[in-house]
């Protein structure tokens, strides 16, 4: 396992549509560890391929914040939401690809999601809460949209400034 750099907006692989898994491999099982290191590290709740600039359907979560609790670490390969509920909720997202950048979106409060498992298998659950406000964001990553895109165009650009800004400094530190 190790580390993986996670991509900053604004970055073109981040507005790329990612491309299936199909059949996991041991690259994919490889990526899928990686990718929960540097999900956990961060620390984030959620990270899809594309932020750490691989273009296929995977992504990883974990939003067990309790600590008497057990992590529960998810990886979903090419996950589908097959049906959402029309009841909305709104939660405060951030993205570790937006750091420290935060702002309301509303989204369904409930979601099924139907992936294949790092084993290959059928999987299929349905997430409320913070997990389906995080499958859901992850999956806009594997479509190549943002929480950002949400928002109104005026605070979308403002982000988008301080996201540029931020990448000049850290080329320069």
């Amino acid at each position: 396992m190790a580390k993986r750099p996670i991509l900053i907006h604004p970055d073109p692989r981040l507005k790329s549509e990612a491309a299936p898994v199909g059949s996991v491999s041991g690259e994919i099982k490889a990526l899928a560890a990686d990718m929960l290191e540097t999900m956990y590290d961060a620390p984030g709740i959620g990270l899809a391929a594309p932020q750490v600039g691989v273009l296929s359907r995977l992504l990883v979560m974990d939003c067990v914040k309790e600590e008497d609790q057990p992590p529960r670490p998810m990886v979903l390969v090419d996950p589908q939401i097959v049906w959402s509920s029309e009841e909305q909720s709104v939660y405060e997202e951030g993205c570790l690809s937006i750091p420290d950048q935060y702002a309301d979106v509303e989204r369904p409060a409930e979601v099924e999601v139907t992936w294949t498992s790092l084993e290959g298998g059928a999987c299929s659950e349905r997430f409320s809460g913070l997990w389906a406000t995080c499958v859901q964001h992850e999956i806009d990553h594997l479509d190549g949209r943002l929480f950002i895109d949400y928002l109104k165009p005026l605070k979308r650009q403002m982000i988008t400034r301080k996201m540029v800004k931020l990448k000049r400094e850290r080329a320069r530190a």
